[in-house]
């Protein structure tokens, strides 16, 4: 069973929280109140993920996740933002944080956050042993709008990572979550044309229209194109749709903390942050990550 420390000092925060993840079922969760006690907590019994509040008295989120990240590489980080933490925030995911959940969206967002990296640390786990001698690795898939193949595609990706040689844990798990980022954009938004909007629905309504979606006309016969080229100096990943595409000019800009709150702006934000580069094609239905490779 896979452990999710939950950090916060407000009490009624904490108890929803891990009622949220507790009622997923498959987690043990415990409990902090301060960045402080987090860390007692960690150093006697490392989690599988640390889900923390960011403003709290002593020692603030960011402070807690520059702790973790040096002390323990390997466990995720998800912040939780509110109005007002914003500024804290992007600091918090340029010091190593993992992903973040806007307060306001945590009923939604939270548990299928949780789950997805701890598929990607599971992943991690059962390629421990593969030796780094590749130099370089060039591949391309066609994939339709089958969610299921995201994560298979993500962890191959990854696997090309550690083929040559790139063993930075805590950077492979936000790459992982770049890349889930860009790819569920290609499928929701790109080929499926559903709007950040409709994310506000009930969720069990949500997916009734996903399933439609794919199962109707023109959606279900588009196509997702990835390709990716990885060297020991740089991995670059080109990833197109082919929906009718937008106007990359019109998304929320992620370098302003303001628009870390709105769920339209949560992807660019998280590729911006974790990849060196995130450039968008002239009709919007294709992006191209690079990330360079220090170790």
């Amino acid at each position: 069973m896979s452990t999710v420390l939950v950090v916060d000092d407000n009490a009624v925060d904490r108890r929803v929280v891990g009622g949220l993840l507790e009622k997923a079922g498959g987690l043990s969760v415990r409990f902090a109140d301060s960045g402080a006690s987090a860390l007692d907590h960690i150093r006697q019994a490392v989690p599988d993920i640390v889900v923390t509040d960011l403003v709290m008295p002593e020692m603030d989120g960011l402070a807690l996740v520059s702790e973790v990240v040096s002390g323990y590489p390997r466990v995720p980080i998800i912040l939780m933002t509110g109005y007002g933490s914003e500024e804290i925030a992007v600091k918090a995911l340029h010091a190593g944080a993992a992903s973040y959940v806007p307060k306001s969206h945590v009923s939604t967002m939270l548990v299928e956050t949780v789950q997805k990296l701890l598929e990607m640390l599971r992943e991690q786990e059962h390629q421990q042993r593969l030796i780094g001698r590749m130099v370089r690795n060039d591949c391309e898939f066609e994939l339709n709008n089958d969610l299921g193949l995201v994560p298979p595609i993500i962890n191959y990706l990854i696997r090309g990572l550690r083929g040559v040689g790139y063993s930075d844990e805590g950077t492979g798990i936000r790459i992982s979550v770049a890349l889930e980022e860009a790819l569920n954009n290609a499928i929701y938004h790109g080929n499926l044309e559903l709007g950040s909007e409709l994310r506000e629905l009930e969720s069990a309504q949500y997916r009734q229209i996903v399933r439609e979606r794919r199962e109707s006309l023109p959606y279900r016969d588009r196509k997702v194109f990835v390709s990716a080229s990885i060297s020991r100096a740089e991995a670059r990943f080109h990833i197109r749709d082919e929906g009718p595409g937008f106007d990359p000019h019109s998304l929320p800009d992620p370098t302003d903390p303001a628009n870390l709150e709105l769920p339209s702006g949560r992807g660019v934000m998280l590729m911006r942050t974790f990849m060196e580069e995130v450039v968008y094609g002239p009709k919007g239905n294709e992006v191209t990550l690079v990330k360079r490779l220090t170790s």
